[in-house]
């Protein structure tokens, strides 16, 4: 089973392990890429970042923390938007779906999001579908926005 339940999803974060969800295709400037989120536990707190990267994985090329950003200015070393701090892991699950429409029964433990990646690949990419078929979860509204924005608090 790929998918975490919730109560798997709380114990990783509150273990420190952080959670994932592939969140599918995005175009900047014209180019293609794909989105993710994480949340992850940081000190007394819960973060969460949406990573846009340049979509140039293949078969044997799955790993997206591999691949560059899609935004040629940002820091290759440590890349991803800040969007969100909360105090609780279902806080910061609640703020992560509602800033990136990542969807409660998705969120895989961490490194998992290349399957999903993976099943996108395989499926040819398909530019108006989220990985599991749904209709209109494209995640264009996840990577907009500036690395400048301040987080919410949740």
């Amino acid at each position: 089973m790929r998918y975490l339940v919730e109560a798997f999803v709380v114990g990783a974060l509150k273990r420190g392990r952080p959670v994932e969800q592939f969140l599918g295709p995005v175009g900047a400037r014209g180019q293609l890429g794909v989105v993710y989120v994480e949340v992850r536990s940081v000190k007394a707190s819960y973060e969460v970042y949406v990573h846009a990267v340049a979509d140039v994985g293949y078969e044997g090329f799955l790993d997206l923390v591999e691949f560059p950003p899609l935004d040629a200015d940002t820091d290759g070393e440590e890349f991803g938007r800040l969007v969100a701090v909360a105090e609780e892991p279902s806080t910061a699950l609640a703020a992560a779906e509602e800033a990136t429409g990542a969807v409660r029964g998705r969120w895989v433990n961490e490194g998992v999001v290349q399957d999903e990646y993976r099943d996108f690949v395989r499926a040819g990419r398909p530019s108006d579908q989220s990985p599991d078929g749904t209709p209109g979860r494209v995640a264009e509204h996840a990577a907009g926005g500036s690395s400048q924005n301040e987080p919410a608090e949740a």
